[in-house]
């Protein structure tokens, strides 16, 4: 397959998996922020919205637009931006942009439901979401993602089209369940006694389990009431959880291993180094080592990683998006996890 093609294809899957995720990040952060303890106070209502930008690494560029933070201003900046590369508005363009230079390496249903999620998104405004609430736009860009999967899934040959598009899925999906940890913060700064804290606490997490619509997931693997250590384990790793960091970078070395032509070349290793650590790990002996380093560790060798499948698979001069999201996931590792 030519670089080109294997580059666009990537970036198809990668931006739309980029687009739901910032919808269900948008979705915790919303529940978070619509806590009472939050509405009843000023500086701290803003909090949240500022920890959903840090996750992403994007704060610089958003102060350098908006003079405050708050609800309007970062769902606007996430969501209807042109010009933020992370928002959802730039991922539908790109991918539908991508999927149209490749349009004879995919099947005509995948790029018919591009183009229409590109144009309904055209139509989506402030003024839209302030008449319709943002509930039912995050619903929608969330079912668009699902529906681009289940039409490349059920059309789709099984061929190294195929194998590049679910490699895009699978390496955005991992670096965002590290990312999405992030937006969950302390709020003992919110309450004045344990059982405030613990209700908070349990609030914010339920609602992290609810954005990744993970709930019922929770509930069938623990018997434990929502707490942060189970939820990290469900996230990190938690083989029965389709979007924890070991089912996706478990399913990131089967397909380099379909697409390589053996098992020497250094994209392989490493994924297969990473994966083997991930599904290994213990969570209790990562806190004991330190969550904060093994989670930076972690983001850092899935950078590296999305690097060596450029390096091995596709053109390093390539123009458009896919260098600028190279660079943003290279400078974004180290600030994203705060944990």
């Amino acid at each position: 397959m030519l670089c080109r093609t294997a580059n666009d294809l990537y970036w198809v899957a990668r931006h739309m998996e980029r687009a739901e995720n910032t919808a269900r990040l948008l979705d915790v952060t919303q529940r978070i922020a619509m806590l009472p303890e939050r509405l009843d106070r000023g500086k701290a209502h803003a909090a949240p919205w500022r920890r959903a930008l840090e996750a992403l690494g994007v704060v610089e560029r958003f102060d350098a637009c908006h003079d405050r933070v708050d609800g309007d201003t970062v769902v606007d900046f996430l969501l209807l931006s042109p010009d933020n590369p992370s928002s959802v508005h730039h991922a539908f363009h790109a991918a539908r942009e991508n999927a149209r230079a490749q349009r004879v390496a995919i099947t005509a249903e995948m790029y018919e439901d591009l183009n229409a999620t590109w144009l309904e998104m055209r139509g989506i405004d402030a003024t839209r979401i302030r008449n319709e609430g943002i509930s039912g736009v995050l619903e929608w860009i969330k079912n668009c993602s699902a529906s681009f999967r289940g039409v490349m899934i059920g059309t789709l040959g099984r061929d190294e089209g195929y194998h590049f598009l679910r490699l895009g899925t699978f390496i955005e999906r991992a670096d965002w369940a590290i990312r999405m940890l992030d937006v969950v913060g302390s709020d003992a700064d919110l309450a004045e006694n344990r059982e405030v804290r613990d209700a908070v606490e349990y609030f914010q997490w339920s609602a992290l389990l609810q954005s990744l619509s993970a709930f019922e997931t929770y509930r069938r693997l623990y018997r434990d009431s929502v707490n942060p250590v189970t939820v990290t384990e469900l996230m990190l790793l938690n083989g029965g959880n389709p979007r924890s960091l070991r089912t996706c970078v478990a399913r990131l070395h089967e397909v380099l291993q379909a697409l390589a032509a053996h098992d020497g070349l250094e994209v392989v290793r490493q994924a297969g180094s990473l994966a083997a650590q991930v599904q290994y790990a213990r969570l209790d002996e990562i806190v004991d080592s330190g969550l904060e380093a093994w989670l930076h560790d972690a983001m850092e060798r899935l950078a590296r990683l999305g690097d060596e499948i450029h390096r091995e698979f596709m053109s390093a001069d390539d123009e458009g998006a896919p260098v600028a999201d190279r660079s943003r996931n290279a400078s974004q590792a180290q600030s994203a996890v705060r944990q």
